[in-house]
């Protein structure tokens, strides 16, 4: 079986990779929550959020190719997320934490939102039926993380530092956007009593194939039943 190939991908080709498998992915971490989260409430609205995700992801990579094969039989190299996505929700793998996904989701959330509504206007139609789900992921985030800020000392504390951590990742994630993006998420921490940190490192190479080793893991799981049973109907 040959596996699909996104070497010198075209410009618009590139940008339908990007998005499909930032969701793809963030569809991915978000359902490690499914039966984790803190109440059923919360449990049930991650899980429809993973959904929405991968419902994009899907009608992107469709553009693209097989979907199947898109999702399931490229190499960690061929992907085309950005870091922020492949990060484990907690602050060490195998550790999820709520407050460390709530500020993972706002930043997501905003810039997939600020994507979708550019792309709606030029006539995108997945963008245009992606971008009330996205204002939906950027509310929920939104009000968990002004509900933690201003919680307890831990929550507020714990927010801090996932904020702190997840920052330098952000840059790759909202390259185009970056004023615009700030405009949304700094009220939102300024509400939540939090700061935006001081820009510092800025680490890349999603968008170009170079992941963390957290993408690799995160396939290995993904992609282990297709790999291990191609071809298989049910």
């Amino acid at each position: 079986m040959t596996r699909p190939s996104v070497t010198q991908p075209t410009a618009a080709r590139q940008a339908q990779l990007e998005l499909a498998d930032d969701a793809l992915i963030a569809a991915q971490r978000l359902s490690e929550w499914v039966s984790r989260a803190p109440t059923l409430e919360e449990d049930v609205a991650l899980a429809n959020i993973a959904l929405d995700q991968l419902g994009v992801a899907r009608l992107y990579l469709q553009t693209v190719g097989d979907e199947d094969e898109l999702a399931y039989r490229r190499d960690d190299a061929q992907f085309r997320n950005c870091l922020l996505v492949e990060l484990p929700l907690g602050p060490a793998r195998g550790d999820l934490d709520f407050g460390w996904t709530t500020a993972w989701l706002l930043f997501l959330s905003a810039a997939q939102s600020l994507r979708y509504t550019d792309l709606a206007a030029e006539g995108d139609e997945i963008a245009a039926k992606a971008v009330k789900e996205s204002a939906y992921h950027l509310d929920h985030a939104s009000q968990w993380t002004v509900r933690l800020g201003c919680g307890t000392p831990h929550s507020r504390q714990r927010m801090t530092e996932a904020v702190g951590e997840l920052w330098p990742y952000t840059h790759e994630l909202t390259e185009g956007l970056r004023e615009r993006w700030l405009s949304i998420v700094e009220p939102v921490l300024a509400e939540a009593t939090l700061t935006a940190p001081a820009d510092g490192w800025k680490p890349s190479g999603g968008r170009v194939g170079r992941h963390t080793e957290h993408l690799s893991y995160l396939l290995a799981e993904m992609q282990s039943l297709h790999r291990a049973h191609p071809g298989a109907t049910w």
